[in-house]
């Protein structure tokens, strides 16, 4: 008797799991949020995620065996999504995990219960795979669960060896896959997606991997399984691909009705963009449920750029307006039985969408009109260029007479149109159109870009975007840890003292424990107490030093940053003198320049919160904030910016507290008392049952871990650098304090001066001296694009006598050089004009390999049933290229230069046909 897949819903596949596995002794756990506690990761990314510190046996687990559902986000393959069978953003994952109990013998056993007798799989439909080197697995899946040996696969490490990173916990995987199509026979290729699908990847977590790359066995021998849920569900479901599942596809549907289409009856590149926006609506909901905002950094930023997906696609299959909100409903209907908190969210959810998707429609319409800006200071520039580098030259016709030269006198090199990597850069991540989209419509003008200073900007904006800790990798994590039960964590003195006696407890060099270390190497050292400040908070972390001896030749480590680890002060540092070594008495001394200006900054923030809510709202809240020594940034929820006469108000606020010397009150409260008092808690921190209050009494009060001046006055100055939005909703102050003002002030003066200088003017008449200068530069740029015109046109005007007679038609098909396509269209829509009843088809070749193509169509023409849209789209297909228009005047743009001659002759060819 043969077994069929069981048809089950996607909500009953995911508690079948669970109970499959509850009833084995697993405790149900629910999924963790897609914020992660480890700092390593933006985003939750795999079941075993909050299961890490137990793994690294950082943490006892509340049971032995455990199994989720777990909800995960991952956009490495974000060009995948939609146009592949599999592949999304957001994806659930099913698992059970065991934490030194069970180990592979019973995990393949489940796996395969599960698979074939309570979902029904049949067996000749699975396939499996092992580590190559794993003759254990494959003796299991072989002799005890019967599966025959040419249906279990040896693959290598890419495949079937995981690891969570560059070191910790890993061990080779075995993987399950649903073989589609069986009577294709043995020849078996996992790699072949139209015919396979992984859906269950079980791993034997039984190693360890330090920093060079050496493998020790665990203490534990831990399982760590996934399922993929809508791989599951298509297999059962018996669907094409995962976004037709009951899972996705009420989205697409919403987002297909929205649109007026059908998803069944349309090409694959509208139902790309439908399975595209399916996939990121999901997303997009349980990223906000979870209280992630949209912004331009880490993860904020990864959740604007799915909502911008999501509202470009909407634009291509042709849905007007905001919608998302409407599409988000049905994906908050479909997870609210399993995920609570989305509909609890919902109001939350909703409104951000609402914001994002009105900001991202505004922002579409003014970089429409940036590129627009960007093409034609392209084509000036080029046309400047031309103008310096050669004379006129002659035009020719190419049909149906003779070939017209794009060179004189031997000169074929001519300047090239191109956008600036920068300015793409900047379509792309304030505007949000996508690299590709910049290009085509740049082809289609002749133009490049420039893709080396794209990929730069970019490579800037992700290093912005990192956080500005250096992380501490796992085989660090392990080995304090481990250390944890032979010493104490570090006590931190560094609230009342700049310098501190301290022993030397744990040094590590590259991840690993050292007994010592000599002058040049880069070390981290923990100590049993510290006066350094750990980065918490937005504070930076203190420099300084560690020395031992008083006569100039004895210890000196330099301290450049510290980092927090469980319970231990790591300091991050250079050997620069003597040997470092475990158990050494040392002075362990600050930069106090540096905390001063730190306090000085880290104070000023609070006020400048206190003057925010007094003047601009009292329901600003905090949303993210960087203090260092040089400067500092306050991060605030805001739905508009502040008004230049706010900011003058918010700054003269702050330095009149400055100036009045409020002085620091800071005490250790229960938590619910500092609230009972008014105390504002600072955002992103977890605060225990006891917290540290700082009150400048009347002016300020917050939860605060950070070191600060005594009394207000020491801040000295405040200044107000730059107001600007980094998010939707989401205002961004930067300013400077103390000695930093007049280094600004200075830098400030310098310039002005220097620009006085140059311009011959007094500071006061700068402004109008440089309106004047953006005046004239106006006038020229609009001189060049007159002489671009003209030029055009007087190799045009020899067209005249060339033109063809059909009948009561006149016909002219020409190439005109290296002419650009602003003046290509001028020069074709003129000789139209002049001929009256006409057809007329000009081309040209501004660069290699890059064609420009107009047609301009008297409405006689038109009538003739050729429009010129259609026409020079097809003709620019010739050339590798597309365009359209109006049926009287369209342009196109094609890569292949070589094939014009021939899209120009299949040009005469269709208008005598059409005309004749």
């Amino acid at each position: 008797m043969t077994i069929s897949p069981k048809f089950l819903s996607g909500s009953q596949i995911r508690q079948t799991f669970l109970d499959f596995y509850a009833q084995r002794g697993h405790k149900i756990l629910p999924s963790a949020s897609l914020v992660p506690e480890d700092p390593t990761v933006l985003l939750t990314i795999a079941g075993m995620l909050q299961f890490k510190p137990i793994f690294l046996g950082q943490r006892t687990p509340e049971s032995p065996r455990a199994t989720t559902s777990q909800k995960c986000i991952r956009t490495n393959d974000i060009e995948n999504v939609g146009r592949t069978a599999r592949h999304h953003t957001f994806f659930e994952m099913l698992g059970n995990f065991s934490f030194g109990d069970y180990f592979k013998k019973q995990a393949i056993a489940w796996a395969w219960e599960l698979s074939t007798e309570v979902f029904g799989l049949p067996a000749s439909n699975l396939v499996v795979s092992v580590f190559r080197e794993d003759d254990e697995a494959f003796a299991i899946w072989r002799d005890e669960i019967g599966i025959p040996g040419d249906r279990i696969q040896r693959m290598g490490e890419d495949d079937n060896f995981w690891q969570s990173g560059p070191t910790g916990p890993c061990g080779p995987c075995s993987e399950i896959y649903y073989d589609f199509h069986p009577e294709r026979g043995d020849n078996i290729d996992l790699e072949d997606d139209t015919r396979f699908i992984e859906f269950y990847n079980l791993v034997f977590m039984q190693y360890n991997k330090d920093a060079e790359g050496n493998l020790t066995p665990l203490q534990n021998q831990n399982i760590d399984t996934g399922m993929g849920l809508e791989r599951m569900a298509q297999i059962l479901q018996k669907v094409p691909n995962n976004y037709e599942t009951d899972l996705i596809f009420p989205i697409v549907q919403s987002a297909a009705e929205l649109a007026g289409i059908d998803y069944h009856n349309s090409d694959e590149k509208v139902k790309v963009s439908l399975k595209v926006i399916g996939d990121h609506i999901r997303a997009v909901v349980h990223m906000i449920a979870d209280e992630i905002r949209a912004s331009n950094v880490g993860r904020g930023y990864i959740l604007r750029r799915l909502i911008r997906r999501v509202v470009r696609h909407g634009r291509l299959i042709g849905i007007q307006g905001e919608f998302t909100v409407r599409v988000a409903e049905s994906a908050i209907a479909l997870s609210e039985a399993a995920y609570p908190n989305v509909r609890r969210r919902e109001a939350q959810i909703k409104a951000e969408l609402a914001r994002e998707e009105a900001q991202f429609l505004k922002t579409l319409e003014r970089g429409e009109k940036l590129l627009e800006e960007i093409l034609k200071k392209a084509l000036v520039e080029q046309a400047s260029c031309l103008l310096l580098s050669q004379g006129g030259q002659d035009a020719q016709p190419l049909l149906p007479t003779a070939e017209i030269s794009g060179s004189q006198g031997g000169q074929d090199a001519q300047p090239t149109a191109e956008i600036s990597g920068q300015d793409a850069f900047t379509l792309y991540d304030t505007y949000g159109f996508p690299l590709e989209l910049t290009q085509e419509i740049a082809e289609e003008q002749g133009i490049t870009v420039d893709l080396d200073g794209f990929e730069a900007a970019m490579k800037e904006q992700q290093s912005r975007a990192k956080d500005a800790r250096q992380t501490i990798d796992l085989t660090v994590q392990g080995s304090l840890d481990k250390l944890a039960e032979t010493i104490q964590g570090t006590e931190f003195v560094g609230y009342a003292e700049l310098s501190s006696l301290a022993e030397v407890e744990v040094i590590l060099v590259d991840g690993k424990y050292v007994e010592e270390a000599a002058a040049g190497t880069e070390v981290q050292v923990v100590l049993n107490q510290t006066p350094f400040y750990a980065e918490s908070g937005g504070q930076i972390g203190d420099k300084g030093y560690l020395k031992s001896g008083d006569n100039g030749d004895g210890l000196l480590v330099r301290v450049d940053d510290v980092k927090k680890e469980s319970d231990f002060f790591v300091h991050f540092g250079l050997v620069e003198r003597g040997t470092l070594r475990v158990g050494d008495s040392i002075t362990a001394k600050i930069d106090n320049s540096s905390r001063r200006r730190i306090q000085a900054n880290h104070t000023a923030t609070h006020l400048l919160q206190s003057a925010l809510r007094k003047i601009v709202d009292d329901s600003i809240s905090q949303a993210g904030s960087l203090v260092s020594s040089e400067r500092l940034r306050f991060d605030f929820n805001s739905p508009r910016a502040v008004t230049a006469e706010e900011l003058q108000k918010i700054e003269d606020l702050v330095n009149s507290w400055i100036a009045e010397a409020h002085a620091a009150e800071v005490a250790e409260m229960p938590i619910a008392l500092a609230r009972e008092k008014g105390a504002t808690a600072m955002f992103g921190e977890k605060y225990g049952d006891v917290v540290r209050v700082i009150d400048f009494p009347g002016v300020s009060m917050e939860l605060c871990g950070g070191t600060h001046v005594s009394n207000t006055a020491e801040i000295g100055l405040f200044k107000i650098v730059s107001e600007a939005g980094v998010a939707a909703g989401t205002r961004r102050i930067e300013a400077v304090s103390g000695q930093a003002v007049l280094d600004y002030l200075n830098v400030r003066d310098k310039v002005v001066r220097d620009l006085g200088d140059r311009f011959k003017a007094k500071p006061e008449e700068l402004p109008n001296r440089i309106t004047n200068l953006q005046n004239e530069l106006k006038d020229t740029q609009k001189h060049l694009a007159a002489v671009k015109s003209e030029l055009a046109i007087a190799k045009s005007d020899q067209l005249l006598s060339a033109a063809e007679d059909l009948g009561e038609f006149k016909i002219i098909v020409a190439q005109l050089g290296d002419v650009d396509t602003e003046a290509l269209k001028t020069a074709a829509e003129r000789l139209q004009q002049k001929l009256g009843n006409a057809a007329v088809v000009l081309a040209s070749i501004p660069e290699p390999d890059k064609v420009s193509l107009v047609a301009a169509f008297s409405p006689e023409v038109n009538k003739k049933g050729l429009q010129a849209g259609k026409f020079i789209g097809g003709i620019a297909q010739i050339c590798g290229g597309k365009g359209g228009g109006r049926p009287n005047l369209a342009q196109a743009g094609g890569r292949d230069a070589s094939k014009l001659q021939e899209a120009l002759e299949s040009a005469r060819n269709l208008l005598v046909e059409g005309l004749g």
